[in-house]
């Protein structure tokens, strides 16, 4: 089921179990997954698109080998905050996947996070090459951690 909100999204999360972030784009889907605690987001790997049925086969082997409990995808909002072409792909995304698995999904507002992803790269002086390797799913960590420290809070409340 595909949650607006961060709050519902929490309400149906199973207990004990980690999150996946995905960084969704036209020729690859970057991974990052939390731990238990859902405390810090760590960059797995990054998908080659090729269609949705394999792109959505090899996401859901790794959703079950480490049994993810939820999903949180990043949402491509332009700078204006309004959505256009590349948000809408992505929800269509998010619904297409909805139909595969009952893990829950969540959308989390991603701009920059590339930006910010390549900055933390160079600063670590990584090369050009190891960069564009590894951009994507360091990238799906920063979006997938926004949401661990927003949900943090969120219960901090509670």
């Amino acid at each position: 089921m595909i949650h607006e909100e961060i709050t519902d999204f929490l309400d149906a999360l199973p207990s004990h179990r980690a999150l996946a972030g995905l960084d969704l784009g036209t020729v690859t889907i970057g991974v990052a997954v939390s731990d238990l605690f859902l405390s810090v987001a760590t960059p797995l790997e990054t998908i080659k698109r090729k269609k949705f049925t394999l792109d959505a086969e090899k996401l859901l082997a790794i959703l079950t080998a480490r049994n993810i409990g939820g999903i949180v995808l990043g949402l491509p909002r332009n700078m204006d905050g309004t959505e256009g072409a590349r948000c809408q792909s992505t929800r269509a995304f998010a619904r297409n996947l909805t139909r595969l698995t009952e893990v829950p999904i969540t959308f989390w507002d991603e701009r920059l996070s590339t930006v910010a992803a390549e900055r933390a790269l160079l600063e670590a002086d990584t090369t050009r090459k190891r960069r564009a390797e590894v951009i994507d799913h360091v990238a799906a960590a920063y979006i997938l951690q926004g949401a661990l420290d927003r949900i943090r809070h969120l219960r901090a409340d509670q």
